[in-house]
């Protein structure tokens, strides 16, 4: 499972023409899920994400976390980050979990982090959005749950 951390002021994200979920400051998740992927590697990078000191204290330090600072969370469902672009200019996205695996594992991230505390909103699964945001930063991070330490 890969995540693209976005750290916003704000991030709005609309499904034909209406607004679908929204937050204010806090993260933007971009979520890819891998065919091979359950709620371990969901909990794993929601272990990380939500303990991950990028948020500014006092003294202007990257030494707080969404939690620390009250923030929301906006995830959205991205299949493309699941691109293996090593050959050719087409990328090969056969590593994606189909949506069988994938909706139910996107879910379980959401209600999850909702569940420790941290109030999440989500775009519309599978389908082609348009995405507002306004950047804080910029601070971008990529997690892998593959790459990090299991508990």
């Amino acid at each position: 499972m890969i995540a693209v951390l976005q750290r916003v002021h704000s991030a709005m994200v609309s499904f034909d023409g209406e607004s679908v979920g929204k937050c204010g400051y806090g993260l933007m998740i971009m979520l890819g899920v891998a065919a091979d992927d359950d709620e371990s590697d969901a909990r794993t990078l929601i272990d990380k994400i939500l303990k991950l000191r990028i948020f500014r204290d006092g003294d202007g330090k990257l030494n707080l976390s969404v939690k620390d600072v009250g923030g929301d969370v906006l995830v959205i469902s991205n299949f493309t980050l699941m691109a293996n672009c090593y050959r050719g200019t087409r990328p090969d996205y056969s590593n994606a979990a189909h949506r069988d695996v994938s909706l139910p594992l996107y879910e379980y991230f959401i209600d999850e982090v909702n569940r420790r505390g941290v109030h999440a909103e989500h775009g519309q699964f599978g389908e082609r959005m348009t995405i507002d945001t306004k950047m804080d930063g910029p601070v971008i991070i990529t997690l892998d749950s593959r790459h990090l330490p299991r508990k």
